[in-house]
This record gives C-alpha cells, sequence and structure tokens, in this order.
C-alpha cells in the first residue's frame, strides 16, 4: 500500500503541527485582505457589458463617441379631481418646477404648462410630467440626486390636494441600492444566528457550533476584499457581491461542519487529538478540496456566457469558496488542534441524543433514525424505490419544460417593497411606455446634415404612423463631431412584456430600417432596457448549451479520476440532473406560474430572471458534488477495506447520513434567506437552491444514489484497463488510520479514503 500525503493531508498536518503560526497566518491574511480592499473602490459592469448583440453593440458606439444620454428624470403631478388646466394643478406644477431648478443639480426642465411639453399630459388631464435632466455624468448621477428628491418632496407638502412625485434612471438607482444595501445587511445578520442555531443542534456544544460560523465569518470578510480588487480586473456588480455573501456564510459553514464531524468520530473512537485532526484531514479535507475545486470550476463556465453579469458572479463565487476551503484546511485543522476536548464544551443539555451519536459513532446513530430506517427499506427493494422515486423527481422535473426566461426589469422588486415602484406603475398607466423609451443610435458622416435631419424628420413621422407600439416625444442628440446620434423613443407596455417586445420588432425591423438604415454607410442599432432584455435572452440561448456541456464533461472527468469508475462518474451526471432540474420545476411553478405569490409576497412577470436558471445549473451542479463526494468516498472506503458492495453502501449512508443532512439544513436556511429578500430574481434563485440541495440530500442521496449502486453492484467500479492506465495517477489509497500516526481506537479495520496524491 502507498501512503504519499495529499494537499489537504500535508496541509493539516502542518497546521496541527504549527498551529499558533497557522491561526496568525490566516488572521493576517484576512486583515490584509480587508485593508487593501479598503483601499480601492469597486468597479461596476458598463451598460455593454451588461448585456448582448445589437443592443451591446449601441451601447459600445455611444461610449466610442463618448456620447452618454444624461440621466433623465421626471416630476408625476396628478389629481384625481382637478385637471391640467386648474389654478391648483397648475400652482402645483410651478412650484416643483422652481424647486427642481433651485437645486443646481439638473439642466433643461421642461413644464408641461410650456408648448414644448405639451406632450406630457395625460389624455384625460389628470397628470402631467415635469421633465428634466441631472447634471454631469449619468453614471454618478444617482449620488446627486437626493437634493432633487428632497425638492419634490417639499413641493408635495405644499400642494396636499394634488400628487407630486418623482421617478427616474438616478432617483431609482439611488432608491433601489439604498434598499438592497439595507436588505442584504438584514439578511447577512440573520443567516448567521439561524446558522448557529443549527449548528447547535447538530453538534450539541456551543464551541463546535461556533467554529464554522467564525470561520464562514472570516472567509467572508477576507473574500469582500479581495472581490473589491478583484473588480478591477472582472467588473463586479452588486448582485455579484451579495450572492458572494450569502454563498460564503453556506458553504464556509458546510466544509467545517465536514471537517469537525470526522474530528469527533475519530475522537469518539479513541484516537488522538493529533490523529483524529489528521485523518480528517485526510478524508474531509480531502472531500472539501476536491468539492470546492469542482465548484470553482463549474463556476468558471460561466465565462463562457459571454455577459458581464455571469463574470460578476463567477468572480464573486469563485473567490469565497476559494478562500472557505483554504480555511477550512489551513486554520481550521490549527483551530480544532490547540481546542482539543474543548471543543465539546458548551453542551446544549436538551440534546443528549447528540451526545450519545458522538460516543456510538455517526453509523450507528444513523441505523436508528429516521434515514436508517428509510436506508433499510431501499437497501430490501432497489428497484421499487428507484421506480417510486424517481418518477416522483421526474414529476417535478416536467414544468421545467416551459422554463421561460425574461428581464424582470424594475418588476424585479415589489410596488409594495420600495416606493418609488409605486410612482414608476402610476406613471405607466397615464404614459405608457414613457418610462422605458428604446435608444435608436446612428453612426454615419452628415449627421447634422440634410441627409441627418430628413432621416430624423422621416423616423419622426414613422413613429407616429405605427400606432400604439411606438409613442414620443422622440428625442434627439448628436456627437460634437456630428457623427454619431442617438434617438430616444416610447415602446408600448411594461418595457419587458410580450407588447414591448413586440413594439421592440416593428422598431427594429420596419421603423429603422426604412429612415435610418437608408443613410449612406449608416450604423444603426437599437438598445434600451427592452433591446437588452431580448438580446441576452437570445445569447443565453446560444450560449446555454456550451456552458452546460463544459459543466458536464469537467464534472465526469472530475468523477471519473477521482473513483475510477465509468459507471460512478455516469450516474452521478444523471443524479444531479435530475436534483437540477426539480429544482427548475418548482422555479416554474412558484414564481412563472405565479403559485406562491401570496406566499412569498411577488407578482409573477410570467417568467424567471434571465441569469438565474444559468447561474443555478453551474452553481448547483458543482454543489451536488459537495454532497456526491463525501458520500461515496465513504463508500468507498467500506469498499476498499473488503465490504461487500452493499455493506458498503449502508455504513457509507448511514456514516453520512446526519452530517449531510445537517450541511443541507445549513445550505437551506441561507437559500431561504434570499426567498425573503424582496428582489424576484433573488427569491427565484433562493426558492430554486434550497429546492435542489433537499432534493440532493434527501431523494437523491438516500433514495436513489443506494439504490443505483444496490442494483449495480460490483459493476458500480468498472473502468476498462486501457482506461485505467491513461488515467493519471492522481489518487492513491490511503489509510486514515495510519496516515493519523494511531491505531484506530475501535478495534476495527483502518479505514482507507481514496485521496489525491495533489490534493
Amino acid at each position: 500500500m502507498t501512503n504519499r500525503r495529499g494537499l489537504a493531508q500535508a496541509a493539516g498536518r502542518w497546521s496541527a503541527t504549527h498551529r499558533w503560526a497557522a491561526v496568525l497566518l490566516w488572521l493576517a491574511f484576512v486583515v490584509v485582505a480587508t485593508v487593501a480592499g479598503g483601499m480601492v473602490t469597486q468597479h461596476e459592469p458598463t451598460p455593454a457589458e451588461l448585456t448582448n448583440g445589437e443592443a451591446r453593440h449601441a451601447e459600445r458606439i455611444l461610449s466610442d463617441a463618448g456620447l452618454s444620454l444624461p440621466a433623465h428624470e421626471v416630476a408625476f403631478v396628478h389629481s384625481d379631481r382637478a385637471t391640467v388646466g386648474s389654478p391648483e394643478f397648475r400652482a402645483a406644477v410651478t412650484d416643483v418646477v422652481e424647486r427642481i431648478k433651485r437645486t443646481g443639480k439638473v439642466r433643461d426642465v421642461v413644464s408641461p404648462l410650456d408648448p414644448a411639453g405639451a406632450a406630457a399630459v395625460s389624455a384625460d388631464r389628470h397628470s402631467a410630467l415635469v421633465q428634466f435632466d441631472m447634471a454631469g455624468d449619468a453614471v454618478e448621477a444617482k449620488e446627486e440626486v437626493q437634493p432633487v428628491l428632497d425638492a419634490v418632496a417639499r413641493s408635495a407638502e405644499v400642494s396636499p390636494s394634488v400628487t407630486v412625485e418623482q421617478f427616474g434612471e438616478a432617483s431609482f438607482a439611488h432608491k433601489y441600492e439604498e434598499k438592497l444595501h439595507t436588505d442584504y445587511t438584514n439578511a447577512e445578520t440573520i443567516s448567521f444566528p439561524v446558522t448557529l442555531g443549527i449548528l447547535l443542534v447538530a453538534f450539541g456544544a456551543l464551541v463546535a457550533a461556533l467554529l464554522p460560523v467564525v470561520l464562514a465569518l472570516t472567509a467572508v470578510v477576507a473574500a469582500g476584499g479581495l472581490l473589491t480588487l478583484g473588480s478591477h480586473l472582472v467588473h463586479i456588480d452588486q448582485n455579484g457581491s451579495s450572492v458572494m455573501s450569502l454563498i460564503g456564510i453556506a458553504v464556509g459553514v458546510d466544509y467545517s461542519l465536514f471537517y469537525i464531524r470526522r474530528v469527533r468520530e475519530e475522537r469518539a473512537r479513541g484516537n488522538s487529538t493529533e490523529a483524529a485532526v489528521s485523518a480528517a484531514a485526510a478524508t474531509s479535507g480531502r472531500s472539501v478540496i476536491v468539492s470546492g475545486l469542482t465548484v470553482m470550476v463549474s463556476l468558471a463556465g460561466l465565462f463562457l456566457s459571454g455577459n458581464g453579469i455571469f463574470y460578476g458572479m463567477a468572480t464573486a463565487t469563485i473567490i469565497v469558496v476559494a478562500v472557505a476551503v483554504l480555511g477550512s484546511v489551513t486554520v481550521l485543522p490549527a483551530l480544532l488542534s490547540l481546542l482539543g476536548h474543548r471543543i465539546d464544551k458548551g453542551r446544549v443539555p436538551l440534546l443528549p441524543r447528540m451526545r450519545a451519536q458522538d460516543a456510538t459513532g455517526a453509523e450507528e446513530a444513523g441505523r436508528r433514525g429516521f434515514w436508517g430506517v428509510v436506508l433499510a427499506a431501499v437497501l430490501r427493494r432497489p428497484v421499487v424505490s428507484l421506480v417510486v422515486c424517481g418518477g416522483a423527481l421526474l414529476a417535478l422535473v416536467a414544468p421545467a419544460f416551459s422554463l421561460h426566461t425574461s428581464d424582470p426589469g424594475v418588476s424585479d422588486l415589489s410596488a409594495k417593497s420600495l416606493p418609488a415602484l409605486r410612482t414608476y406603475e402610476r406613471i405607466q398607466g397615464a404614459f405608457p411606455g414613457s418610462s422605458t423609451p428604446a435608444k435608436v443610435v446612428v453612426r454615419a458622416d452628415g449627421l447634422r446634415g440634410a441627409a441627418g435631419e430628413a432621416a430624423l424628420r422621416d423616423f419622426t413621422r414613422a413613429v407616429g404612423a405605427a400606432g400604439p407600439r411606438l409613442s414620443g416625444p422622440v428625442t434627439y442628440r448628436v456627437s460634437d463631431d456630428g457623427k454619431v446620434a442617438v434617438a430616444t423613443v416610447g415602446l408600448a407596455g411594461t418595457g419587458t412584456d410580450d407588447t414591448s417586445v413586440r413594439a421592440l420588432r416593428a422598431l427594429r425591423t420596419e421603423v429603422v430600417p426604412d429612415t435610418f438604415g437608408k443613410l449612406p454607410g449608416a450604423d444603426v442599432a437599437v438598445g434600451g432596457t427592452t433591446a437588452a432584455s431580448v438580446d441576452t435572452n437570445a445569447n443565453l440561448s446560444d450560449r446555454a448549451p456550451w456552458v452546460a456541456g463544459f459543466v458536464l464533461l469537467f464534472t465526469f472527468a472530475v468523477m471519473l479520476v477521482s473513483f475510477r469508475s465509468l459507471v460512478v462518474a455516469g450516474f452521478t451526471l444523471v443524479l444531479n440532473t435530475l436534483s437540477v432540474g426539480a429544482a427548475y420545476g418548482i422555479v416554474v411553478l412558484v414564481f412563472q406560474k405565479g403559485w406562491g405569490e401570496g406566499l412569498l409576497g411577488f407578482t409573477s412577470t410570467g417568467g424567471i430572471a434571465s441569469w438565474v436558471p444559468l447561474f443555478m445549473f453551474v452553481f448547483l451542479f458543482g454543489l451536488s458534488m459537495d454532497y456526491h463526494v463525501f458520500v461515496v468516498s465513504r463508500i468507498r472506503e467500506g469498499h476498499d477495506r473488503g465490504l461487500s458492495t452493499p455493506q458498503a453502501i449502508e455504513q457509507g449512508i448511514r456514516g453520512t447520513a446526519s452530517v449531510v443532512t445537517g450541511a443541507a439544513v445549513v445550505m437551506v436556511a441561507v437559500a431561504g434567506v434570499f426567498g425573503t429578500l424582496p428582489q424576484l430574481s433573488m427569491k427565484e434563485s433562493g426558492v430554486g437552491m434550497a429546492t435542489a440541495v433537499l432534493v440532493d440530500a434527501t431523494f437523491i442521496r438516500i433514495v436513489l444514489l443506494p439504490a443505483t449502486m444496490r442494483l449495480l453492484g460490483d459493476a458500480n467500479w468498472y473502468l476498462p484497463k486501457w482506461l485505467d492506465r491513461l488515467l493519471p495517477a492522481a489518487f492513491t489509497e490511503v489509510a486514515a488510520a495510519d496516515a493519523s500516526g494511531a491505531p484506530s481506537g475501535s478495534g476495527r479495520p483502518a479505514e482507507r479514503d481514496t485521496v489525491s496524491s495533489g490534493t
């Protein structure tokens, strides 16, 4: 038997031997990463990076020409009783115009009482818009808009009989980011005590429960600093930062849970702390590294998406998973070695069962528990279990085939959660299409000449002739060199619904080709919110198979090399696909079909946010390997000790059931926090992740996995000799007891675990 140390075992032994050095190095790493990140600002994606296709081309033309549209705002003035011509309505309009101008933060203010603003009066004359642009750069406008918001609020106070409200790009972004910051801070605050409570139940001791939480917290803090630095290479938006924090908590706790549980099991068998830590490093430490690498490489598949949103999310999540893995295999063994038997301090008196489990071993607890009973039934009737459970999962997967993606736009937040959205809805009701205009970008010579002016007149007439699909007024802006122009025009609908999509199609295929498209040498592209949604969805449809193929191929390769079995690698793909498919099905039913509107407090948009399905697939496929590697490694341990395949399955599943359940509960709890956020896209991802983890830890690991392996028998480990010779000798059998340098206290045969010589 070859006994070579893998990276996990070597790191664990070094940390356990140099305990204080490992702890101090970790603290120094966290401090340096945090301070370095605090010295720079986070770079967010440009508009061109957040979309694809023609919409991206439009943004790039504008950027290259230095022609940026100012942040457009409106003050919405409405009265149920008075009309625009009444004295009280006119007084309210005049007051808000004067107050806005006095802020010094605006330009080009157009009153609906002036001839230039006559089109900004609703058909029933009970509503009007005061239109203006924020002075300065559009990107920075959200930082300068508060004085204008205050001015509009004061105007509303002095005109109580008339509603006066503000909405626009800058004001919405300002309130939106403020709301997100508050909500995510609250979510993170909630997730830590909830996680601690779950770990108290899992471990039955306060110190053991606190350790994973502390490690996860420091990992998230360090990753936050690295993320800010990394954003100078890959731009990362608010969603990426927020997802990083919550996922960091979940994976950090999960990885620590596996490690600590193994140490306590080894100590309960009579091994010393040093031997227990070394054995855990050789087994659970290896599983943590394999799982973490799989998650990270799977997430790297998002770089094939061609979209900046996914680049940022992939980068943020890869960073936090890498830091969590690093902490789990370095500082965690050091802390466990320092604590020794004190890891069991702070016992919870109401949890005697957990103490019994530590004393008798996880296998015995698994035999007596609920999952032990289920497993026994599965192993007795594998065919029935496979058919019943597989059929139930396929029923959950079925709705996924009707999954439809869309960009929810401002509907990503409910009107109840942000007052600005109620203003948006009222404006949309009075002026359809006014809040989500399309941008027609033209690059051609002589736009300030006769040909350009004629094209603009033709375009304006064509918009008017398009009926209700397009609406004016058409605004027009030309670059200083006269070579690039942008015209804005309103689209019917909400901006992301089918009505808006049809209006966009008419603009692109009918209006633009017959007007600006006839200019000699013209390069014309249509952008804007609706165009970005349509083009991003089209891009995802093209790129998703490549991303999925990358993830599937990599997962197959990892399992093939890890367990040297074609069969294990093959059914891993099938089982993981089932759990992700079930999550898709639930998300479709709850959000696309609207079954969860009342419970979760949202209004269905008839689709799923564009980024959610692909991100879920990549992350969950990688995360499923977390439990899969841990469970199959235990089964392989038993098989390599000489147990029959059925015996190895029984021992492996029972020995890991409690820890997998605990890890899954932590992940579900954190995913549940996503479900409480007001963002619709975050609710979707939270429910999807919680569903996938629940399915994976129950139906997959307790029923389908053992039933499949029971039916396959020794064929589970099939690998052709020619392939065995071709595969890299990256994994070698290591006896956990030998690796620890101490005999097993239980008198059982030396356990062996497939441990990477490189991991």
